[in-house]
């Protein structure tokens, strides 16, 4: 939450250079000014294009593509001079019945005035693998959403926000929000210390130039801020899909639904569902870069207009 294709291996020039675009927002307008600036969308796209090659044959939980997607990530969270958080950045974690491995990769940015209460930002790195022969490469879903992290995580370590953050790149999102459920089973700071989720899944591709944040239903003190950037995003925030039951329903439906289980506060980015959305046409050629940099620069925005609100 994609014709055929032949497996093919990442270049280790591929690699460096997506392991060298840390996803630099470019700032279009002063800091000071009314619109909210856009971000990098050719770095962003090159983390997409890493991310969503064959070679990494979908990143399905427990796959070599998987693991080849994660040393990637690695690499990327080294790159940002991000802290891992205990041993290492890696937190593998059991896949019930299977004899194999989920690894969630989680890094700290520390808080400048509130370090003892958190932010967790996260994007789940897995996709559904390769089904009967073809390649799902899930490049909105959700490399654009890891590409995302990456880059508002790097603007966060230049200027850190109040609260300490917790990146998250969650496995096993596709197989039952597996990763999201291992990190609150054995969360690495205390659960009531976590003051917010902000979880993105799919904020790449929108022909509507919709970004859709849901949770405020349940969270109404968020409204007012999440308005006020409304107002001045690139991209159309909208609001919704936190109300009722159903496939339009988007509070269980990613990682975002067992912090909320959990009583944990949380928003969640994305887009409706689209043409290429769980099917082998997912790349990176189909998704909307305009849109995709309005919704990076938007989401960093709510973050740093949250930061002073969130308790």
């Amino acid at each position: 939450m994609r014709p055929r294709r032949r497996l093919e291996l990442l270049s280790r020039a591929g690699f460096r250079a997506g392991a060298l675009a840390l996803g630099t927002l470019v700032w279009g307008r002063s800091a000071r000014a009314q619109a909210v600036p856009t971000a990098d969308t050719a770095a962003l796209l090159t983390t997409v294009r890493v991310l969503a090659a064959d070679s990494m044959e979908g990143r399905r939980v427990g796959s070599p593509g998987g693991a080849r997607a994660r040393r990637y990530l690695v690499e990327r969270l080294r790159g940002l001079g991000l802290r891992p958080i205990g041993a290492g950045f890696e937190h593998p974690f059991a896949l019930a019945d299977s004899g194999r491995t989920g690894v969630n990769l989680l890094a700290l940015i520390p808080g400048t005035r509130r370090p003892e209460r958190y932010l967790v930002l996260s994007a789940h790195y897995d996709h559904l693998g390769i089904v009967r022969g073809e390649i799902y490469n899930g490049a909105d879903d959700n490399a654009s959403g890891v590409a995302a992290v990456l880059a508002i995580a790097e603007a966060l370590r230049q200027t850190p926000p109040a609260h300490s953050v917790l990146v998250a790149f969650f496995d096993g999102e596709e197989a039952g929000l597996l990763g999201a459920k291992a990190f609150l089973a054995a969360p690495p700071v205390p659960r009531d210390r976590i003051a917010l989720e902000i979880n993105l899944d799919m904020v790449g591709h929108s022909e509507r130039d919709e970004l859709y944040v849901a949770g405020t239903a349940f969270h109404p003190e968020f409204r007012a801020p999440l308005d006020s950037l409304a107002a001045r995003a690139p991209i159309r925030l909208r609001f919704g899909h936190d109300r009722g039951s159903g496939p339009e329903d988007w509070t269980d439906q990613s990682d975002q639904g067992p912090f909320h289980a959990a009583g944990i506060p949380f928003l969640y980015f994305g887009v409706e569902d689209h043409k290429d959305y769980h099917h082998p046409t997912d790349d990176p050629e189909t998704l909307t870069p305009r849109f995709f940099g309005g919704a990076v620069g938007t989401i960093l925005a709510a973050v740093r207009i949250l930061d002073p609100v969130v308790r």
